[in-house]
Parts: structure tokens; sequence; C-alpha cells
């Protein structure tokens, strides 16, 4: 039976497995940083006080590997395990992602939204599973994230981009949207009647356009000062354009996968709350750390 013949079946079996999980009545705490289980610990929250606006995933990728952490300490640099991304198969990918998707949609505000990160493996099959557990009228965007990175194949085109899944809960849902330079053709002015532009430092021309599907933004450089060392790091930028578009000022996102807290990072910078989870000991010290300063460390939670 193909994959494509298995997805029905994937999801029908998740549903089942998540009504055997009992709901608690556990209140997300704003502003925390949680080691354990997603699964476990969103159906502990299921049934309690505290909803989410934003949830934003970059789980495995289904890439069939090991992923270190580059840490420095007084001996200089070591390497840690940070998480394993070897699955039986694709369906035992696509039932463990579901389950927890199924689990997320409870969680959400009626409002929310979630963003789901992946790559060319498979985010064409999640992009179904999507359509049945949130629906396909909850669709929003299929987002590029577009960027710059070392490697390329004589066998085909250089593979420069991960995908990201945006869905809604409900057809009422937050979205505020960004703006972005749209530059001229030439780089010239149009002057246009109604049309406001601008010129840049270099003498181009451009307007502003809400934001794109396609966000270049480049990647967690080695030399950068928001680099921890964890494997697979996402950058800030990325997740200040989602949170800023999806989570509206004071609101609580969420990371159930979440690494190195890039979410919590940015969710701090721009004045959301955030929750982050992660069953990987290394990912939460890794989060605590890049996250607590003196002037915050009695406002986070390290549960």
């Amino acid at each position: 039976m193909s994959i494509i013949n298995e997805l029905s079946e994937i999801i029908d079996v998740a549903r089942e497995d998540c009504i055997e999980i009992p709901r608690g009545t556990n209140a997300f705490a704003e502003n925390s940083i949680v080691c354990r289980d997603n699964l476990e610990y969103i159906a502990s929250c299921a049934g309690g006080p505290v909803k989410l606006d934003f949830i934003y995933i970059d789980p495995p990728f289904f890439t069939g590997s090991t992923y270190n952490a580059k840490l420095k300490d007084t001996d200089g640099a070591s390497q840690a395990f940070a998480y394993s991304d070897k699955w039986s198969s694709m369906s035992d990918f696509l039932r463990s992602l579901s389950e927890r998707l199924i689990l997320m949609r409870e969680v959400l505000k009626d409002s929310g939204s979630i963003a789901v990160h992946l790559d060319t493996r498979a985010v064409h099959y999640v992009k179904i599973l999507m359509d049945e557990i949130f629906g396909s009228k909850n669709f929003v965007n299929e987002l590029i994230w577009s960027y710059k990175s070392g490697g390329a194949s004589i066998h085909s085109f250089a593979k420069k981009h991960d995908t990201i899944l945006l869905y809604s809960k409900t057809t009422k849902y937050y979205f505020s949207p960004q703006k972005e330079r749209s530059y001229n053709r030439q780089g010239k002015p149009y002057r246009f009647k109604g049309v406001e532009e601008f010129e840049d430092e270099e003498g181009r021309w451009y307007t502003m356009v809400n934001r794109r599907d396609i966000l270049s933004v480049d990647m967690v450089g080695r030399t950068s000062a928001e680099r921890t060392g964890y494997a697979t790091q996402k950058p800030e930028k990325l997740l200040e354009i989602l949170i800023q578009s999806c989570c509206p000022e004071g609101g609580i996102c969420a990371d159930f996968f979440c690494g190195s807290g890039t979410l919590g990072a940015a969710a701090k910078k721009l004045g959301r709350r955030y929750v982050l989870c992660d069953q990987s000991e290394l990912a939460v010290e890794i989060s605590r750390n890049r996250l607590a300063d003196k002037d915050t460390e009695e406002q986070i939670s390290f549960l």
C-alpha cells in the first residue's frame, strides 16, 4: 500500500490514540520552558483555562539522521547529542506527528493559527494531514523560507528552501499583514498617482507592499551573536515575521519542539508571552541559558 493510500488510515489511528489520552486541566504557564514529551504536556493542558494564540513547530524532517549541538566550555568546543530523526517508516513519522497536531488544534484559541516548518521530504504528506485535521478551508499560506547555504549538487537544482504550512483553527483568525519593500523596475520612480514611493540609500526607488509568501531570511551564520551551536537552529528574524503576523501583542505563542528556544527569544523581543517544550534536557538547558538574564530570570518558569 502506498503512503498516499495510508494517509486516511494514519489519521484515523491517530484520532483513536488521542481519544485514549486523558486530558488534564493544567494551565499553560506563560514564559515557561518545559522538559517533557510534548504529547503528554499538551494533553495535560488541553482542558485547562489557557488557550494559545499561535503555535510554531519545527519538528523532525524525516531525514534519517541524528543531530548534535556544538557546545563551548573551558576546554574548548565539544559535541553533545541533540536529537534523532530516525523512523521505522514514513507512516510511523506521520502517525506520531498527527497525534500531536490533533492535540495542538485543541489548545489553540478559535482565533489562533499554527505554522508547521518542514522540508521537501515530508511536507506534501503533512499538507494532506493538515487539511484533514484543521480543514482545507482553514489553509492560510504555504510559506517558502529561502536561504543561502553551502553545498550544491550537479544532479539537481540547489536545494535552498524550507516550507512552512500556515493553518488557522477557524475562518475567523487573527492576522496582521506586515510590510516589505518592493523595488521598482530598474529602480526608478513610477510616479503613479496615489502611490507612495521611497528612495533608499543607494538611490533605488521602492513601494511598501504586504509581505509576500517567500521569506528571504539569512540562516544563522557561524559568527552570529544568536548562534547557540544547536543543530538545525532557525533565525530569530524568521520567527519574528511569523509572530508579528500571527500573534497579537501580549498574546501567547508556543513551540513544542523548541530546540534552542528561537521562538522564545523572538517572542520576548516582540512583547509576546511564550511556552516552550522539548523532551531533550540539552535543548531545554540551551533555551534556558539563552532566555534567562538578570532582568527576566524570575519571570521564567523551568518545569
